[in-house]
């Protein structure tokens, strides 16, 4: 009798077990396959072209401010494969000591952040059009991808602590994009946060890696498209 129930004690520890991993498995693909489709109706809104100096598509905020670039194939995507380029002058204009910036984040006069994903060539399928190289993208790294429940966004990793978000449905929210960076490295470089022009310097409400609720700064740049 006690082997049997404790036969029963461990098969029900497994099919809970089970049954909490199929349960985080299915929000995962929720938060994929809705990403994609809000991410679609950002693209119908938004000026997308090519970009074939960095091997990707560029998405322009509305005042030409600022770009995010995602790549439409790994491997010849350069310097990275997923990031945000924007004017430095506004930074300048509140401080910045460019020398004291990170190699390679300052080129021509624009700031870029992003990080690379690999080196995987794209099928010319998923170069075709820049929702197929997003999709393509969040197959090979859906680990960048994240959902901001605070804002009711969805949004693309950059590494340090910079974000491309775009919400989840545009007709709900007034910040339908937002390029989100990490100010500390243009604190630290000078920069009085408070006074950089087009930028938002605020806390910004997030969870840490065990989901614990935390209050953080950062530059932000929203946008309404709807």
């Amino acid at each position: 009798m006690k082997k049997f129930i404790k036969k029963a004690l461990v098969l029900g520890s497994l099919s809970a077990i089970a049954l909490l991993t199929a349960t985080a498995c299915a929000q995962t693909d929720v938060i994929a396959k809705v990403s994609v489709t809000s991410f679609d109706s950002v693209l119908k809104l938004s000026d997308i072209t090519t970009d074939e100096m960095y091997g990707g598509w560029s998405l322009a905020a509305p005042d030409d401010t600022a770009r995010f670039i995602f790549s439409s194939d790994f491997k010849t995507s350069s310097p990275h494969d997923v990031m945000i380029e924007t004017d430095a002058q506004p930074f300048i204009d509140a401080g910045l000591d460019t020398s004291k910036l990170p190699a390679g984040m300052l080129v021509d006069g624009m700031i870029m952040v992003g990080q690379d994903l690999g080196d995987t060539a794209f099928s010319d399928s998923a170069k075709a059009t820049a929702l197929a190289s997003y999709e393509e993208l969040v197959k090979l790294n859906r680990e960048t991808i994240g959902y901001h429940e605070k804002l009711d966004h969805y949004g693309i990793d950059l590494g340090n602590g910079n974000k491309f978000e775009w919400a989840k449905d545009v007709s709900k929210n007034d910040k339908d994009i937002v390029f989100v960076l990490n100010p500390q490295v243009f604190i630290d470089a000078g920069v009085d946060p408070a006074n950089v022009e087009g930028w938002v310097f605020a806390k910004v409400e997030m969870k840490d890696a065990a989901g614990k609720p935390i209050s953080v700064d950062k530059f932000l740049k929203p946008f309404d498209l709807a």
